[in-house]
């Protein structure tokens, strides 16, 4: 199927741009971004994905406000072109690539909208790959790049309206296979033995220079995957190298600590230590202020997961009180947290800032001290 997209030089494979080079169901195409006002009242975040070969493209926007978080969902059939990246009245548009892009929330039914443009800071750095297997089938393989900005615009929720004004941002854009979608059928896999995924991600933006860190562990805590690096910062966009950063400081050595609050898997505090191929070494010690459940742009959501065919064209509110939330469902145990972060390097320097911790523990996990599948930090 020929689309506008085939008139550019981007071919990858002998298809058609609409058509994925593999016929995995689970191929996807994703967005996510996050905004946070710098004292934590609010964060917001935007996820939006295309599965081709499942023939859904669904998005979602949620904010997290005091003590309470809402949700606007959005699902449809998915456009062959893949310049259409319109669900309903949540739209993406890539105003310039790699730069600045616009996401909007039009007045709907739910009342919440937004009208919001992120504005680079960094280059779109690459993450390792992450490729998993379950008996010789591969679960996941995909790219992933993380970018960090700032945002301007306004959100609005029944009717309040918030003024967004360089609220600090970061984005990602990942693109492969990953367990997406209603499950399959068959014989289950034999993770099925010893199920769980323990993943801790966090990146911060401390005003002249972002550290970007990501890690899965097995149960018994031994990384399966690690990287950390510190990338420059810009304050004029123009400024950002095209393609690659010469800035970038590779860490050859990263390691990180978690405190869990009493009775759940959310984190009350965490610890990095990073040191360079010239023995340079950072610590950052970081301190949640806010909290931000990632069922609400669709993560282990069971009515509004990634990739379930809703319709046509569907389209949802949702709102929690994070005092009626019970961290051990589920549906909860993945979250971000807007942290305040000091960063002390080897040589003196002391840097504050704020940023995301990404955690999401789901079963044995021993360093952590979780002997079963949901229970609680004691």
């Amino acid at each position: 199927m020929i689309t506008s997209f085939d008139d550019y030089c981007i071919h990858q494979t002998s298809q058609p741009i609409a058509e994925p080079s593999q016929s995995d169901r689970n191929f996807y195409d994703r967005y996510w971004f996050n905004g946070i006002q710098p004292d934590g009242d609010w964060i917001f975040e935007i996820g939006f994905g295309l599965y081709p070969n499942r023939r859904v493209m669904d998005g979602h926007f949620s904010v997290a406000i005091g003590d309470k978080q809402y949700a606007f969902h959005g699902s449809r059939r998915a456009p062959k072109e893949r310049g259409e990246t319109v669900v309903g009245p949540l739209s993406i548009e890539i105003v310039t690539p790699m730069r600045a892009i616009k996401v909007s929330l039009a007045p709907n039914e739910h009342n919440i909208e937004c009208e919001l443009l992120f504005t680079a800071c960094s280059i779109a750095h690459e993450e390792p790959k992450n490729l998993m297997y379950d008996d010789g089938h591969v679960i996941m393989n995909n790219s992933r790049f993380t970018q960090m900005g700032y945002w301007e615009g306004f959100f609005s929720i029944d009717g309040k309206r918030y003024e967004v004004k360089r609220a600090i941002g970061t984005r990602d854009k990942s693109w492969g296979v990953r367990p997406v979608g209603e499950p399959a059928g068959g014989a289950p896999g034999l993770l099925n033995n010893d199920p769980g995924v323990y993943w801790v991600w966090s990146p911060v933006n401390f005003g002249d220079v972002a550290t970007q860190f990501g890690t899965f562990e097995d149960r018994d805590g031994h990384p399966t995957q690690v990287s950390a690096d510190l990338v420059p910062l810009y304050d004029n966009p123009d400024d950002i190298p095209a393609l690659e950063e010469p800035g970038v400081i590779k860490m050859t050595e990263a390691k990180h600590t978690i405190t869990w609050n009493k009775g759940t898997r959310r984190a009350a505090a965490a610890q990095m230590h990073y040191e360079d191929k010239d023995g340079n070494s950072w610590n950052v010690s970081a301190e949640p202020i806010q909290r931000f459940y990632m069922l609400g742009i669709g993560y282990n959501h069971f009515e509004w997961g990634h990739a379930y065919w809703k319709g046509e064209l569907e389209t949802g509110r949702e709102e929690w009180n994070f005092s009626d939330v019970n961290e051990l469902d589920y549906q909860f145990l993945h979250t971000h947290q807007v942290i305040k972060a000091t960063m002390k390097d080897s040589k003196g320097v002391t840097r504050q800032g704020i940023g995301t911790l990404e955690s999401i523990v789901i079963g044995r996990h021993t360093t952590s001290g979780f002997k079963d599948f949901f229970d609680g930090a004691e």
